[in-house]
């Protein structure tokens, strides 16, 4: 086996592998995603009936149906983010693509702290994916809930059956990814396939069966107690949870085939059918929902509604499709993570580097990130076992690691712009913002503060919903806390260090 991994693989003399070349990295990944398997990889990250599923209730608990309206504010915030990540997908084509993005805009230190902060948030990101299983298994058969009897994610056996699920998905996703990006690349095309059928078919099962008409979206009257503009902000965690991890096909841009042009493409492709898709459900269940006001749609969300609609073979095959899209949500999330790990370790920018960026020949996969990604993930479900707000406490932490992470990349793009980038790239056919760059890179930045803000908010609604302690509640900001501090170790460690050998330093 020691053979097989540290062998060479043949020389990559394509264009794309020569154009890799040139910011200092021999192609060692296998190069096998073409245009529609790079777009199922950030639609199955955004996968809008794994979120959905699982943060409908949440959503509409706290908003009531006019939560419908977070919706497109949210897809118009993180479409001024895509805009400047399908412009940076053009120039820089490797893998680990925020953490490159990031320190060629701002420097090393910038960039290390960028590629610290979204691994860490893929890791939490995986995990809260994975239990949403819990969300959809007993549904289909009640002999999924292994755990108690009470299904809700919110409630302590809830909870504890989502921890179980989830790990043993971790554990096939893991193996997925180990064995090949052309198995891991045919799954998630198939998958997607799959979920893009099914959220068709809900859509028009929806549609098809309304209970009220389109005004239903202006009734605030199940929203929380309090001022409206609290509650509607709490909703929006919903839409800010599904609308990331879009970059996905950037991260994999190593694996793609012409990917300068392929990348930029199916970054916006990806985030605007998820949000053209997920609006059409969100709006149509609202419609469909047998009732809004007995409190089955807090609590049990769409799989309420389908249910209801559908209590049949037809509903069973329908929240298939929901779990099949979990299953690849995982997967395209641990796969990207996986990618920027090995990204970030043939730089020697991670402990235990050498062994990180190890490519299997045979798999074209970097094994070891695969593996520490999918542990990381089941140990993080283990220490949240029991906690009843553990969906919304590891949605929170997660999405707003990944805010700053984003952050990290269009502060420093900004910075750049001010200073004439791209006007150093000849290539005047690549994807590019031209003269709306700075202004769209300004709403971009102010849009990713405003949210960070918004999502670390210590709310006892959101974090301790069952009571709990000071820490529970102040999960979000403490946790960032805890990620910086540990970087800076972690940074730290790295620098001083003894250099080990890696496989390609950047030119």
């Amino acid at each position: 086996m020691a053979a097989t991994l540290t062998s060479a693989p043949p020389p990559d003399t394509s264009a794309d592998g020569l154009d890799l070349t040139r910011f200092g990295y021999q192609p060692v990944l296998h190069r096998k995603l073409g245009r529609y398997a790079s777009f199922a990889a950030g639609f199955s990250f955004v996968s809008i009936l794994t979120t959905i599923f699982q943060f409908f209730g949440f959503g509409y608990s706290f908003g009531g149906a006019a939560f419908f309206w977070t919706w497109p504010i949210v897809f118009a915030g993180q479409f001024l983010v895509a805009l400047n990540f399908a412009e940076l997908a053009a120039h820089y084509p490797i893998s680990g693509c925020i953490y490159q993005w990031s320190r060629r805009l701002g420097g090393e230190i910038v960039g290390w702290f960028a590629g610290w902060m979204m691994i860490i948030a893929q890791i939490v990101t995986a995990a809260a994916a994975a239990i949403a299983l819990q969300v959809v298994l007993p549904s289909i058969w009640s002999g999924f809930q292994l755990i108690g009897d009470d299904t809700a994610l919110t409630s302590a056996s809830g909870a504890t059956n989502a921890v179980l699920l989830g790990s043993v998905l971790l554990m096939i996703t893991t193996l997925i990814n180990v064995i090949g990006i052309d198995v891991m690349a045919r799954i998630n095309s198939i998958g997607v396939t799959v979920e893009i059928v099914g959220v068709l078919a809900i859509i028009a099962l929806f549609f098809s069966n309304t209970e009220r008409g389109p005004g239903v979206v202006l009734q605030t009257d199940q929203a929380a107690p309090g001022p409206y503009w609290a509650a509607f902000l709490v909703s929006g965690l919903m839409a800010a949870y599904v609308m990331v991890g879009f970059d996905s096909a950037g991260e994999l841009s190593e694996e793609t085939k012409n990917p300068r042009r392929v990348a930029p493409r199916t970054i916006l492709t990806a985030l605007s059918a998820s949000a053209l898709g997920g609006g059409l459900l969100l709006i149509s269940a609202l419609m469909a929902a047998p009732s809004l006001s007995d409190g089955a749609l807090a609590t049990d969300g769409l799989a309420y509604v389908l249910t209801a609609k559908l209590n049949s073979p037809a509903g069973t095959v329908l929240l298939g499709c929901v779990a099949v899209a979990i299953t690849v949500c995982t997967l395209a999330i641990q796969t990207a993570g996986s990618r920027l790990m090995f990204s970030m370790a043939r730089d020697g920018k991670l402990p235990f580097a050498k062994p990180l960026a190890v490519v299997h020949n045979r798999f074209g996969t970097p094994v070891l990130p695969s593996i520490v990604i999918g542990v990381l993930g089941i140990g993080l479900l283990l220490v949240n076992l029991g906690n009843a707000a553990i969906f919304a406490t590891l949605a929170s932490v997660c999405i707003v690691t990944l805010y700053l992470a984003y952050l990290l990349v269009t502060v420093p793009l900004l910075v750049r712009r001010c200073k004439g980038w791209p006007a150093e790239d000849p290539d005047t056919t690549l994807f590019s913002l031209g003269r709306f760059g700075i202004p769209i890179n300004v709403l971009a930045v102010t849009w990713g503060i405003a949210m960070a803000v918004n999502l670390a908010w210590p709310r006892a609604e959101v974090y301790t919903p069952k009571g709990g302690g000071w820490w529970m509640l102040w999960a979000a900001p403490l946790f960032v806390l805890l990620v910086v501090a540990v970087g800076v170790l972690v940074h730290w460690f790295v620098r001083t260090a003894p250099r080990a050998e890696t496989a390609t330093q950047p030119a």
